[in-house]
């Protein structure tokens, strides 16, 4: 027998959840056949089969979780022990540790005290004596406390197992907190003089590869392990793309050197792949720096995260009129709310400042 196990999927992740089956035990395959659909933290990945012959065995059913590395397929013939492959292409000269581990939640410090009768009342209405709120004589925690903190519980409804792309922004924003120094800068860019038709988001990306050029400190990426910046040349901006599933961010490579057409098709496609689940992994690796633009669906300024190695992330907020000084007057203008949250650890307060200005300055020429 030959098992195949499931790849590094190159996501950053120790595990994935089983979506879809796409062979039965005793079938016959080929190479490169699919398998099995599993979902990463951004999308439905399809595993292809690393060879011909028989299935004998699949491990895990729809909806159970399988880390890297376990078994998946067992083939009838062959006896050499698969070691695992990779699903799609890793740049080796930009490989780095992606494991990712949450933090053990911080201790709250405080001593309550529960009797046994009160602890044997938590267990058998599954209450976590932790989240319970102690109102009892010298911090003890009473029946009535647990019995209020259970009735909440059944108010509120049953408690969701995060999956997928929801626990994988878990994972990656409680590494991000624990990591990441952010510092945020806002300013207000002056678009009055837009035409009516004039497409935001590719003028907010055009502008990112403009600032970039004028501050590159903040198109980089950051190993804090080995504590080593690497300024990159191109300009992959990830697209933070709000689904009903979750938030997914796909690249738009090379952004600096694409015609607005290219760039408002490119975003077309990858937002038809964001919503349908269907976007390779190797289109949500690589970004040099990110793009929030929530102000399409409400909100002027946000202190934004920062996700490793990358050093910066921008937020376009909610385009509205203000009354503004214009030429030493007051006139009521269209203003597009800006913000930027950089990883102070490698970035200055100036080079931040330099980059606002430069973006702003870029969305601020007429169309």
């Amino acid at each position: 027998m030959r098992q195949f196990l499931l790849p590094d999927l190159g996501e950053g992740l120790e595990e994935a959840e089983i979506v879809t089956w796409h062979v039965n035990e005793g079938d016959h395959v080929v190479t490169d056949q699919p398998l099995v659909s599993v979902e990463t933290d951004k999308a439905v990945v399809e595993v292809p089969s690393p060879q011909s012959g028989r299935i004998a065995h699949l491990f895990g059913a729809t909806g159970d979780l399988v880390k890297v590395g376990a078994p998946l397929v067992e083939f009838a013939e062959g006896a050499e022990q698969d070691t695992g492959t990779v699903v799609g292409q890793l740049d080796t000269s930009e490989k780095r540790d992606i494991s990712t581990k949450i933090p053990a939640a911080p201790a709250t410090g405080r001593m309550v005290q529960v009797l046994p009768a009160v602890r044997a009342l938590a267990r058998k209405l599954d209450v976590d004596l932790n989240a319970v709120q102690a109102t009892g004589s010298g911090g003890t925690i009473t029946r009535a406390d647990v019995e209020r903190a259970s009735k909440s519980l059944a108010e509120a409804g049953p408690a969701e197992t995060l999956r997928g792309m929801r626990r994988a922004m878990a994972q990656r924003m409680a590494a991000a907190h624990a990591e990441v120094v952010p510092a945020t800068v806002t300013d207000d860019a002056d678009i009055h003089e837009w035409r009516k038709d004039e497409d935001a988001s590719v003028r907010l990306m055009r502008a990112i590869a403009a600032a970039c050029k004028a501050e590159p400190a903040l198109n980089a990426w950051y190993n804090s392990g080995a504590g080593a910046r690497r300024l990159v040349k191109r300009i992959d901006i990830g697209i933070a793309i709000d689904t009903e599933g979750g938030l997914i961010v796909p690249v738009m490579r090379n952004v600096a050197e694409r015609d607005a057409r290219d760039l408002r098709a490119g975003l077309d496609r990858l937002r038809t792949d964001a919503v349908a689940r269907s976007i390779p992994p190797e289109e949500l690796r690589g970004a040099t720096i990110t793009l929030s633009n929530f102000g399409m669906i409400g909100g002027r300024f946000a202190n934004l995260v920062v996700v490793p190695p990358q050093v910066a992330i921008v937020g376009a907020g909610r385009i509205t009129q203000l009354v503004v000084a214009h030429h030493g007057q007051p006139a009521v203008r269209r203003m597009l709310p800006l913000s930027l949250t950089f990883d102070h650890r490698v970035v200055t307060g100036g080079e931040a400042a330099r980059f606002l200005v430069a973006l702003r300055s870029d969305l601020e020429l007429a169309s």
